[in-house]
């Protein structure tokens, strides 16, 4: 009798933990593997910036959670970025990419910055001529694609499908919605439980734990900045999305301060409170942040590993690098 108890136990908890509105990450995407070991190295390949000096890892550091970990990022001749580097973390989860969602998936987002005077400040053409001019690179692209030509089209690709790789599986609180109870604390629970109560979960749920909406900053009381950026209004041209953003993602939060599209707040307790006041409308005690903070750091996921690449080198035909062009 008390095994049939047991088991009865397990499956209520099995079935509820199932029903929780945020849920476990895939431990591994489906990519195509010679594409995404070329696209990796292209991700560390300065030489797609005019500079030959910055990379997608420049801003989106795999070392450090897939972010820079600056309130807005440094692009080509030290110009200050324009709004904060979103992790690329778990990125492809993602309804859309970049903070206002202008790019509808990885791959369109991967061609953004290589033209962009404010980052890579590179265009499309020279990085072609750039990674074409490589004899190893052709190779590479000619097993990945069947083809030898090298284009902007395959270039963004390749980094797609390793950009889809760059998942992180297994945090603790995955754990506990496997059934692990000893995976978190008292208090972390607890800060789950007020996390749910509150109503954070509205915008962030699901595998990304959020990612997959678009949210005005400031529902409740306006947020106050000193950032230029509009949201989707950018895109859009309509009144109504002033100010209304991708809901980022909460996976790996304690790695990829500080937060928000404007980098203002420099730790997970001042996140906490600026949401809990403009977004629901509640004061948080001191007790009540640590609570959530406590749960919003058992999300923090395995994080990529892999073997550095080697990239191939750079021969006379190799359009040079111009570090202090403007």
């Amino acid at each position: 009798m008390a095994s049939i108890l047991t088991i009865l136990s397990l499956f209520t908890s099995a079935s509820l933990l199932a029903n929780e509105p945020i849920q476990p990450i895939p431990t591994k995407a489906e990519v195509n593997e010679l594409q995404s070991e070329l696209g990796k190295k292209l991700y560390f390949d300065p030489r797609l910036s005019k500079s030959g000096f910055i990379s997608c890892n420049s801003c989106h550091n795999l070392s450090m959670g897939g972010t820079d970990n600056l309130k807005t990022s440094i692009g080509h001749n030290w110009q200050q970025g324009p709004i904060n580097s979103p992790t690329v973390l778990n990125s492809t989860f993602n309804i859309a990419q970049f903070w206002d969602g202008r790019a509808k998936d990885l791959k369109e987002q991967a061609g953004g910055p290589i033209g962009n005077p404010k980052e890579m400040a590179s265009n499309h053409d020279l990085a072609v001529k750039v990674i074409s001019s490589i004899p190893a690179y052709v190779e590479e692209f000619k097993l990945a694609f069947s083809s030898s030509k090298v284009d902007i089209d395959k270039i963004t690709t390749a980094i797609a499908e390793f950009e889809k790789t760059l998942i992180t599986p297994n945090s603790r609180f995955d754990q506990w919605l496997a059934g692990k109870k000893e995976a978190i604390t008292l208090q972390e629970k607890a800060g789950y439980e007020l996390f749910k109560t509150s109503g954070c979960v509205a915008c962030h749920n699901g595998v990304a734990i959020g990612a997959s909406t678009y949210q005005k900053m400031g529902v409740i009381k306006p947020y106050k900045t000193e950032n230029n950026a509009k949201g989707r209004f950018s895109v859009t041209g309509k009144e109504a999305d002033k100010f209304v953003f991708k809901v980022p993602t909460l996976r790996n939060i304690e790695l990829t301060y500080p937060y928000f599209h404007d980098g203002n707040a420099s730790s997970l307790t001042e996140a906490v409170n600026i949401m809990g006041n403009i977004q629901l409308g509640k004061e948080f005690t001191k007790e009540e942040a640590s609570k959530i903070v406590a749960f919003l750091k058992t999300l923090t996921g395995d994080q990529p590993s892999f073997k550095m690449p080697i990239l191939p080198p750079s021969n006379n035909t190799t359009p040079k690098p111009d570090p202090f062009g403007k």
